[in-house]
């Protein structure tokens, strides 16, 4: 009896080898659901629910080992801006549910965000602990270490689907397919000296590092000014840099715009201390350097590295490229203090170096896994942008009148700040199907629908 159970234990370690070898070799490792959701955020969690109750045959995959792995890393100083109410005098589930911008919704009226914390605007672990609760109380169907790399349109015996393809070369085919991953891209602007420039996603976050400094922030979004809250009783000054002024989210009602839990800069700026605030084009200036110690740059490889507040000794001027001379106009951070012309000190927020630059300008979206086109949404649009070889892409709305998307400029900020639009049409307010079409057009797009414009 011994040597039975002997040899069944053998045989279910040689399967459980076998169907793991088969798994990371895509040895007949294709899964079937009619829906695919991509992402284990607040968004592909609270969409696995509604298929979960409508009895839907559906997988969430999630490239990270557990649910809100954005928010483990992000907001960087650790403090979300969204409210967690919890006292509000009232009964009322829903009006509750009003002022509680955390908690998802589910048939649990107990499965709420202040069980992890009860802080007004509480610390981003918390979110984690909560998204792994909601699943995990939910019975949700989640996949997590699987990075889907690749997603591609196909025809499945006559009908319309996906195929996703993981980091171990395995297919998942559906007929729907739920893009849940949010905007978590840092976004990058490439002019003269980018190369200089600090992430928000790796700068260090202790204040210390900052002591004595001279700060300038690229971006006014509340990333940028919550990285200048952290270091204003550190820095020496902190200038911040952006092509438009400061949205205050109070004033635009928008609650991605400027927080007040974060803007004690503009106390400092406006009550005549030493931190400023400049609008300008980031694609026209230039970040050049003068390094105290001969000009010799402390990044090596490409690789820039952490540095402390006793250690740097370089130092950086921001000017525009075009006072700079032609032969040095490029993209690369080698050109010096030597070569800013002599007007340049008549600028008035220019005059003094800084210590280190930031660039804190919020996030994109990810459209490297989409097979030779790009799909985006925002608000109520859903375009596919094609590649000029392939044949023409044609794509379905649910939902864009005339002044749903192209005459409302909140929803064609948020969607150019996303990465959705290029950065020339920063300066046109979109007025009517004309400028939309024409940006299409020089997008290279094909777009067909059953959109009635007339709604």
């Amino acid at each position: 009896m011994e040597l039975v159970l002997a040899i069944l234990c053998l045989l279910s370690v040689v399967s459980r080898v076998l169907s793991v070898s088969g798994e990371h070799h895509g040895i007949n490792n294709t899964h079937h659901h009619d829906y695919c959701v991509l992402g284990a955020g607040p968004a592909g969690l609270q969409m696995g629910y509604f298929l979960s109750r409508s009895h839907r045959d559906y997988i969430i995959l999630e490239r990270n080992t557990g649910p809100g792995s954005f928010f483990q890393r992000y907001p960087r100083h650790r403090k979300l801006i969204s409210i967690n109410k919890i006292y509000t005098g009232r009964q009322n589930k829903e009006f509750n549910l009003r002022h509680d911008w955390n908690s998802l919704l589910s048939d649990q009226p107990d499965l709420l965000f202040q069980r992890v914390s009860e802080d007004l605007y509480p610390h981003a672990d918390a979110y984690p602990l909560y998204l792994s609760m909601f699943e995990r109380e939910l019975g949700l169907r989640v996949k997590y270490a699987t990075d889907i790399g690749k997603v591609r349109a196909a025809d499945f015996t006559g009908s319309k689907g996906y195929i996703l393809t993981d980091q171990h070369g395995a297919d998942y085919k559906c007929r729907v397919l739920f893009v849940c991953t949010g905007l978590w891209v840092p976004q990058q602007v490439d002019f003269v000296g980018s190369d200089l420039v600090e992430g928000y996603e790796s700068i260090p976050t202790d204040p210390e590092d900052y002591k004595n400094q001279a700060v300038l922030i690229l971006g006014k979004g509340n990333s940028a000014f919550e990285t200048a809250q952290s270091i204003l009783g550190r820095a020496s000054r902190i200038h911040m840099y952006s092509p438009s002024p400061v949205r205050l989210a109070w004033k635009t009602h928008y609650v991605g715009d400027l927080r007040a839990v974060n803007n004690e800069l503009l106390d400092t700026y406006q009550l005549k201390s030493l931190d400023g605030l400049v609008e300008g084009g980031l694609e026209d200036i230039a970040i050049v350097r003068r390094g105290q110690d001969g000009g010799k740059s402390r990044r090596t490889g490409g690789k820039k590295r952490t540095v402390k507040s006793t250690e740097r000794k370089e130092q950086f001027y921001l000017t525009l490229s075009e006072l700079l001379d032609n032969r040095n106009s490029n993209k690369s951070g080698n050109i010096t203090a030597e070569n800013l012309p002599g007007y340049h000190d008549d600028n008035f927020s220019l005059r003094q170096p800084y210590d280190r630059v930031i660039r804190c300008l919020g996030f994109r979206f990810n459209f490297s896994i989409y097979d030779g086109y790009k799909y985006f949404t925002a608000a109520y649009m859903w375009i596919c942008y094609v590649k000029k070889h392939t044949p023409p892409l044609f794509c379905q709305q649910g939902y864009l009148n005339k002044q749903g998307f192209v005459g409302n400029s909140h929803l064609w900020q948020h969607a150019r700040e996303a990465g959705l639009m290029p950065a020339h049409q920063g300066s046109v307010t979109p007025a009517g199907d004309g400028t939309f079409s024409e940006f299409l057009t020089h997008a290279g797009a094909a777009v067909t629908s059953t959109i009635n414009f007339d709604l």
